[in-house]
């Protein structure tokens, strides 16, 4: 797994007490934008990073995140490579091939019983 993967984490999908270290990640762009469902229970403004990671670090990436992330509201972080795809959610990791729909199927379906909105679905692969 030599390749790289890369996503975005939202800021506020963190714990308050979360810290994600001894991973090496490489930030590609930070920025804040309004992207929340204030239905969902969302704050309006996220801060979204995106990065990039090791294709070896990947899997830990993975099950580090899914203890970081609030278990409600419908967070969740993906990153993908050209090959495979995480989801990730507070207590939850979804890897699938990317492309394969009934991987994607399971994650999406996971997401709507966590309430993520429809919209925010939107995760490449």
């Amino acid at each position: 797994m030599s390749s790289t993967y890369s996503g975005a984490l939202i800021g506020e999908s963190l714990r308050p007490s979360a810290v994600l270290e001894n991973i090496p990640l490489t930030a590609v762009k930070i920025y804040r934008a309004e992207l929340g469902v204030a239905e969902a229970g969302q704050p309006a403004c996220w801060t979204v990073i995106e990065f990039e990671v090791p294709g070896a670090r990947a899997a830990q990436l993975a099950e580090v995140l899914s203890g970081m992330l609030v278990t409600e509201g419908g967070w969740y972080c993906d990153f993908r490579s050209g090959a495979e795809v995480f989801v990730v959610f507070g207590g939850r990791v979804f890897r699938y091939p990317y492309g394969d729909q009934a991987g994607r199927a399971q994650a999406e379906e996971y997401a709507r019983s966590m309430g993520v909105p429809p919209a925010q679905l939107d995760w490449p692969g």
